[in-house]
């Protein structure tokens, strides 16, 4: 029997919109607990759902299988390969955010530039 037990995850990407006040308290915890913005996101929605008990109801009735979705996911594709964490560097997951340069001129407020990605 294996002294460890490691679980294979499937990632995908989408694309939603956050108040920019929002992205920057998620980029805020990611420092604070030494993670990424793709982990506090993934971690944080799993733990609403998991604790929302009528959420969890819910789950179990007809209606959550006839949900429509609404978030936009990409198919994968070579951008969102993992890195090995064999590679020194940390194996990315979850959600990533990133904002258009500021050099870049548009009619479209700072505020809702904030783009955040599930990969």
């Amino acid at each position: 029997m294996p002294l460890i037990e490691i679980t294979q995850s499937r990632y995908v990407s989408a694309t939603i919109r956050l108040d920019s006040e929002t992205a920057t308290l998620i980029d805020q915890y990611a420092s604070f607990v030494h993670g990424s913005a793709d982990d506090v996101v993934d971690k944080a929605l799993n733990y609403v759902f998991a604790r929302d008990r009528e959420f969890q109801e819910y789950l179990k009735s007809p209606l959550a299988a006839k949900a429509v979705p609404s978030l936009r996911v990409r198919r994968a594709g070579a951008a969102d390969v993992h890195e090995s964490v064999g590679s020194g560097k940390r194996a990315r997951g979850g959600v990533e955010t990133r904002r258009q340069p500021r050099e870049q001129v548009s009619l479209i407020p700072e505020e809702s530039r904030s783009v955040l990605r599930t990969g």
